[in-house]
């Protein structure tokens, strides 16, 4: 304590009634500053304080206590006179606590304060918050004087620090379900991957950790159908279904495996101290068995299913970012899937995604770049081995991952709509390398350039208009072009993009299949639409194959001589894709296949090197 206590004041203008009373030699054990009748009054506060409080000296021993300490001791006040006051409230059970303490002994510091868990006589704990401040010094002690004594007091803090857990509680848990939140699951798997790692050779779970996040199939249906009642009794059913799968499971040391909801109806099963892959994996086909089983929710029967993504690796080394995105990313391919399942983080499948990400985010800027260029594979009449025309393949010059084929990147340009704006260029750029060819060799035979086009390109854009503008810049006739598009893209096309196909064929544009044969095929679509040739997918003309020993398939033969008599029949040639070898090539000649497309002939090449063939037409078979 501190301040004056100065009594009745003496009216203006008169001495005191009396002289002030004389310290006696007790009084001096007792060194609070002010006029010389304070010592009494405090020593009589502090008697009968409720407080508990005690008078220390500068080596920690107790001058004297009041009787609020003496029975929160269970002795008398007498007894803990030159006892220990930091044995009296357990301040020396932790280094810190106890350097701080001797700071404000010695008079380096001014004020402590701390928290304990006090044991009372009647046997009952208590919280305490111990609080420990300088007293003033003696009169007549100069600056060089020891140090003085301490106040020591004792506040029974039990009752708030209920109050703080019951409220911090509310915080950290959900009130539906009742199992921990977002909040302290993010605190508890911080705590984790901040400690130590604890090294111990005869027990291997020391220092990994694993990670169950669940994701409930299909439960919009059930707030959208049954309400968001219902919903919250099946989300509550699912969490204790899940805790009872994880104390099932086997708790480790520190106590059972952490369920919390995170949100809406996913969850997550955190393991502390991992035993390897296969603890977590077993858990996940327990979790996923118990949540099989039909709920019964007032009077309602539900079925439900979970899909599962299963993390485990050392805690050295991660963070809860890492971990939290690898059970994320793990959860998506369960849902992809097919759902009702777990799968294992993979970190090759994680590569090849990250990867996929990067090329995503990088396509529209690579095209304004000019990261990508053109290669052009000979399309060759089987008849005489003279080159008709070339296909063009779009390369990604990738600044970090290098050449990169189209399988790389066009189904992802698909995906993001920035196909439109790369086959824009590509159609653009391979007709003006067309026109060039033709211009450079005059006395030559034009030859035709094919183009893939994606379904997509159809729908987000006006493919008509784009190719006929394209042709009016460059000069190309519209017959020395074609269009390439998949079967299944052309097979199903319907408004739109039928339309646009019958423009383009009525503009002089030749319309061909790619792939033909392992797509949807509706062969009575074939005489309706504006199709010119049939690219027959190189799955067929790989049964083929006599040179390297390998037993050809009769059934392929068959197939593709009844695939090309059908195309004849109809007006449509046909091109073999993927041809290798000779004996191929003879085999597809006698069907009467028309043009070739393969290693056999060249491989994608430069512009500069379709220029050089132009001079000897004739590719030998």
């Amino acid at each position: 304590m501190s301040g004056t206590s100065e009594g009745p004041r003496p009216a203006a203008g008169t001495a005191p009634s009396s002289p002030p009373p004389v310290l006696t030699e007790r009084d001096d054990t007792w060194p609070l500053a002010g006029p010389s009748r304070e010592p009494h009054d405090y020593r009589a506060a502090f008697r009968a304080a409720t407080l508990p409080m005690a008078v220390v000296d500068h080596e920690g021993l107790i001058v004297t206590a009041n009787e609020a300490l003496a029975a929160l001791a269970g002795v008398g006040a007498a007894a803990l006179t030159a006892q220990s006051a930091s044995d009296l409230v357990d301040l020396a059970s932790d280094g810190r606590t106890w350097h701080a303490y001797r700071e404000v002994l010695h008079g380096r510091r001014t004020r402590f304060r701390c928290t304990r868990r006090l044991k009372h006589p009647d046997g009952r704990s208590l919280w305490a918050e111990i609080t420990v401040v300088p007293m003033a010094e003696a009169p007549g002690q100069g600056a060089g004087a020891a140090p003085g004594q301490v106040l020591l007091s004792v506040a029974d803090v039990s009752d708030r620090r209920e109050l703080q857990k019951r409220l911090r509680h509310l915080q950290m848990h959900d009130p539906v379900t009742r199992l921990p939140n977002r909040t302290l699951f993010f605190e508890r798997l911080s705590a984790v991957l901040e400690a130590t790692p604890y090294q111990d050779d005869s027990m291997p779970g020391r220092g990994r950790i694993g990670l169950c996040y669940l994701d409930l199939d299909g439960f919009k249906a059930v707030n959208d159908t049954l309400g968001h009642r219902i919903g919250d009794r099946l989300l509550a059913a699912v969490a204790g279904r899940l805790t009872d799968c994880a104390e099932r499971e086997g708790p480790h040391p520190g106590g059972a495996h952490l369920v919390a909801r995170l949100g809406g109806d996913e969850f997550a099963i955190l393991v502390e101290e991992s035993t390897g892959t296969r603890q977590l994996t077993d858990l996940a086909r327990t979790v996923l068995a118990a949540l099989q089983q039909p709920f019964d929710l007032a009077g309602q029967r539900l079925s439900v299913s979970a899909s599962i993504g299963v993390v485990e690796r050392p805690v050295a080394g991660t963070s809860a970012t890492g971990l939290m995105q690898a059970a994320d990313t793990t959860l998506y391919w369960a849902k992809a899937d097919g759902k009702a399942r777990w799968t294992l983080f993979d970190p090759e499948r994680n590569a090849h995604r990250m990867t996929r990400q990067a090329l995503s985010s990088n396509l529209r800027p690579a095209v304004e770049r000019g990261e990508f260029t053109i290669e052009y594979q000979p399309l060759v009449c089987m008849a005489d081995g003279v080159v008709r025309g070339v296909e063009a393949l779009v390369r990604w010059n990738h600044p970090q991952f290098g050449m990169l084929s189209p399988n790389r990147f066009v189904a992802i340009a698909e995906e993001d709509g920035s196909i439109v704006q790369l086959g824009r260029w590509v159609l653009r750029s391979a007709c003006r390398q067309a026109r060039r060819w033709q211009l450079d060799h005059p006395d030559e035979p034009p030859l035709f350039i094919s183009v893939n086009v994606a379904v997509r390109q159809v729908w987000d854009s006006d493919l008509v208009t784009d190719v006929a503008e394209i042709l009016t810049e460059t000069g190309l006739d519209p017959a020395l072009l074609q269009l390439e598009l998949t079967e299944s893209a052309v097979m199903g096309s319907a408004g739109r993009p039928l339309q646009a196909l019958q423009s383009l064929s009525d503009m002089g544009v030749r319309i061909a299949i790619d792939d033909f044969g392992t797509g949807y095929s509706n062969l009575a679509y074939l005489s309706r639409l504006p199709v010119s040739v049939l690219k027959l997918d190189g799955a067929f003309v790989r049964g083929f194959r006599y040179e390297d020993g390998t037993h050809p398939s009769p059934a392929d033969e068959t197939i593709v001589e009844a695939m090309v008599q059908l195309a004849h029949r109809l007006g449509l040639t046909v091109t073999a894709e993927c041809v290798e070898t000779a004996g191929q090539a003879e085999r597809l000649r006698r069907i009467g296949c028309d043009t070739g497309q393969g290693w056999l002939y060249s491989r994608a090449v430069a512009p500069e090197r379709i220029a050089e063939l132009l001079g000897a037409r004739a590719l030998k078979a």
